[in-house]
């Protein structure tokens, strides 16, 4: 069977879904895989490094798509709702499609994929298994966007992060509060700690308090009572309003003491949680930092613009997405390590096997002949259970 990596064609995405280092596994395993030439030049992966590691280079991205048995993409359309439509028409019956596709956000988008006939897996579905976390591209994505969140809030404070004692007098050390302390969360406290910050850290769920204090991070403690704060995936619930409104108002002063605040809450499928007020931006110190990583679905500051970066009362306000194609070579690497660990899994004496009866394949995998056959998709936009699903659920 043959891998196609084409080039990335969302404006400014620079990363490649698989680098030379991966090739020979691929290879090993029995496959063949070919690159669209250039595909790996934004992220420092030339064409020469793909050949010497045995990868074939095709001048056209059209060739990609028709050799491929297998098209690996870092967005797919669905993630990719600039240019992503283009590739539907490339596209085939029995082709398997494998990137981020983001099928709880744009339904539209994914019927159009299924329309092709291609098997789509989303890598964003994976589940958080232990058996899956080699596999795991969302967390890779998040470990990159919290570093990059500390260093582009580091490099606009008008502040240096660390503690100085110098001839001139002693310089106070920068203070960071991190809302959220998921993947993301957790690498932004390690990187601003690394850079001499004070840094705390809030999020709803009293279970990560000992992972925040193992980085040398505070946890912020507020007087909410939260029955159901994570689902069995561990990631983050959402909660009513009212929750939202008496969280920022405890949140509120925690705020104002702090120069950056890097805010990382996201629920899968949903709008983010508004957590940082414009009343609580305007009682920040002038020249004041905020990051919001959740900038792409609507973001957790209430003045946050997605795509832009913006100043309101003295304070830098980042809606930037998709930050880990700012760090395009380790990102890349990252998730080419995903994506060929993923498909060792499935991929046996050459072939692609799709056992539904494996947690991995069955979670991942959301279009085949034609349909939508993702459960967690289907039922998300209330659609019909397939038959076949619906045979499986009696059973």
């Amino acid at each position: 069977m043959i891998v196609g990596v084409p080039r990335e064609t969302f404006p400014g995405e620079r990363r490649v879904a698989l680098v030379p280092a991966v090739i020979p596994s691929l290879i090993k395993a029995g496959l063949e895989v070919i690159v669209e030439a250039e595909a790996g030049a934004e992220a420092g992966y030339l064409g020469s490094e793909y050949a010497e590691k045995g990868a074939r280079i095709v001048a056209a991205r059209e060739d990609v798509f028709r050799a491929a048995d297998i098209v690996v993409q870092v967005l797919g359309y669905g993630s990719n709702d600039k240019t992503g439509k283009a590739d539907l028409p490339l596209l085939r019956r029995g082709q398997a499609l494998i990137g981020f596709l983001r099928p709880l956000s744009d339904v539209p988008a994914i019927k159009e994929v299924a329309a092709t006939g291609v098997t789509a897996f989303s890598i964003e579905l994976m589940p958080r298994i232990t058996r899956a976390q080699n596999m795991d591209a969302l967390s890779s994505m998040a470990t990159i966007a919290g570093y990059k969140a500390v260093v582009m809030a580091a490099d606009t404070l008008p502040r240096i992060f660390p503690m100085l004692t110098t001839a001139a007098g002693t310089i106070t050390p920068a203070r960071v509060l991190i809302i959220g302390a998921g993947v993301a969360g957790l690498q932004a406290i390690a990187t601003a700690r690394r850079l001499g910050a004070v840094v705390s850290a809030y999020d709803l769920r009293p279970a990560v308090k000992e992972q925040v204090q193992s980085l040398g991070g505070r946890f912020v403690e507020l007087p909410l009572e939260v029955a159901d704060a994570q689902d069995a995936g561990g990631y983050a619930k959402a909660q009513d309003e009212a929750f939202y409104q008496r969280q920022r108002e405890l949140l509120g002063k925690v705020v104002a003491e702090n120069n950056v605040v890097i805010t990382t809450a996201v629920v899968p499928g949903k709008k983010s949680p508004i957590l940082v007020t414009k009343e609580m931006v305007a009682a920040m110190a002038p020249g004041s930092v905020i990051v919001d990583l959740a900038a792409e679905r609507g973001g957790n500051c209430e003045l946050t613009r997605s795509e832009e970066t913006t100043v309101e009362h003295g304070v830098t306000i980042f809606g930037l997405i998709n930050l880990a194609s700012m760090v395009p070579y380790h990102a890349s690497q990252m998730y080419a390590k995903n994506l060929a660990n993923f498909l060792s899994h499935m991929v046996k004496d050459g072939q692609l096997q799709l056992n539904l009866e494996d947690e991995i394949t069955r979670s991942t995998m959301v279009t085949r002949g034609g349909e939508v056959v993702n459960p967690r998709v289907r039922e998300y936009y209330s659609m019909p259970a397939l038959a076949a699903q619906s045979k499986e659920a009696n059973s």
